[in-house]
């Protein structure tokens, strides 16, 4: 009986699966498109900055500013969308992107590439917030955890295939500023021309901070400190790999594997979530990311380690971003959960645009050792503060029964508060499915 209930079980999860693709195939493919985009220029950012004689704070600055930018339209974005509709704020953020992405070679200064990434970050969360509301809407209760994870592996993917168009140009000339800003308006074709009708715009106020911080000071200092190592990954890796030295296809390799490694632990980690104490699973984690930043800063002069270094550090970073929401949810009520979800982003959002800042000092005052410093420290930061906490408060496996503990969902770190409610959604589902036990 129990291999034919599985059996059945697989079935059902392949029928829903090519639903999702049925359903959302334009977008997650616009998606893919945007992504490969964003991916080039965040990394391109570093290498023609370095091209340009930024300083590193400079560069730091800039990178900070995307995260500033990204914070903001997440927060702003919603109101668009109630006064205009989906499709006008999509595609006018859609323009500014692919515009902004060719203003860079023109105005090679500083200040100018500061105001230009907020602008950039803005429109990025606020296309992310449209296509993310219209996948919830393209899914039902049976897919929508599928569809998430889809959309979560279409940006990662996006990310690592941008890395690897750095090498058909010269990072000091225009093309690769150009084949980013054409893909990003060809990956609004497929979803204008074939998503359904824009959806209904509602996304709860976010909880604030200090009601969060007494529910579970693990995740709020957690995603803080998660925000700070996910915007030094992906706005400073670059700068990093320039100061050690590497080449335009070493570079690119380097910071691919940051994303394959999410990419190939996310899941896995997802599975012992579901199966041990949580914030044990986070303590341990951390602690994996802390010994791939000492990897990095002691063998850091070979390229094999810091691609090892950069495998392990991704590969806990990005699932450690959704096992703090899980957590969190497991001390939450229901009717909770969306309202956390929003604040718990603001948190990541507020050390992602520290995280820039703060690495850069670190490249400045210690050299590229400085990069696995500050990312093996904050890791280890996020490990001890996880340890202490499991002294003043019982697992709520233990301490909270009814709350049960809620499946873990994937989540890419640069989600926005639609997406963290997508996610809660599911967690609710899978919530609701174990109560009612098996069919």
């Amino acid at each position: 009986m129990r291999a034919v209930a599985s059996r059945v079980y697989g079935e059902q999860r392949e029928r829903a699966l090519f639903r999702v693709l049925a359903a959302a195939w334009a977008l997650l493919l616009g998606m893919f498109l945007l992504q490969i985009g964003n991916g080039m220029q965040g990394s391109l950012m570093g290498v023609r900055g370095e091209i340009e004689g930024f300083s590193t704070f400079e560069l730091s600055l800039i990178s900070a500013a995307y995260f500033l930018g990204f914070l903001g339209g997440s927060r702003m974005t919603p109101g668009f969308i109630r006064r205009v509709g989906h499709v006008r704020v999509f595609a006018a953020l859609g323009s500014f992107i692919s515009a902004v992405l060719v203003l860079y070679p023109s105005a090679p200064h500083p200040w100018a590439w500061v105001l230009l990434r907020v602008v950039i970050g803005f429109c990025y969360s606020g296309v992310y917030v449209t296509a993310e509301s219209w996948l919830n809407n393209s899914t039902g209760n049976a897919t929508r955890g599928q569809a998430l994870s889809l959309y979560m592996v279409a940006q990662v993917l996006g990310i690592i295939v941008g890395q690897t168009l750095l090498n058909v140009g010269d990072p000091g000339g225009f093309l690769l500023f150009v084949i980013p800003s054409v893909l990003v308006s060809i990956s609004f074709a497929p979803i204008l021309l074939s998503v359904a009708p824009a959806p209904a715009f509602a996304t709860s106020a976010p909880m604030s901070l200090v009601a969060l911080y007494r529910t579970s000071p693990t995740s709020v200092v957690g995603m803080a400190l998660m925000g700070g190592i996910f915007a030094a990954q992906f706005g400073m890796s670059a700068v990093y790999a320039s100061h050690a030295g590497l080449n335009l296809v070493e570079l690119s390799v380097f910071i691919s594997m940051i994303f394959v490694g999410a990419l190939v632990m996310q899941y896995p980690i997802g599975w012992l979530s579901d199966r041990m104490d949580r914030r044990l699973l986070i303590m341990i984690l951390a602690l994996i990311g802390a010994i791939g930043g000492v990897i990095g800063m002691v063998f850091g002069e070979y390229y094999n380690a810091i691609l090892v270094a950069a495998f392990i550090s991704g590969g806990v970073a990005n699932p450690l971003y959704s096992l703090l929401i899980a957590y969190t949810n497991d001390y939450l009520r229901p009717e909770d959960m969306p309202a956390a979800s929003g604040g718990l982003i603001f948190a990541n959002g507020l050390g992602a645009i520290a995280g820039p800042v703060l690495t850069g000092q670190a490249l400045t005052l210690i050299g590229p050792v400085g990069f696995w410093a500050y990312d093996g420290g904050l890791m280890a930061l996020v490990a001890v503060w996880t340890a202490y906490r499991m002294t003043q408060r019982p697992s709520p496996f233990v301490d909270e029964p009814d709350y049960g503990a809620v499946k873990y969902a994937v989540l890419h770190p640069g989600a926005t508060p639609v997406a963290a409610e997508l996610a809660q959604e599911v967690y609710l589902e899978n919530a609701t499915d174990e109560a009612a036990g098996p069919p």
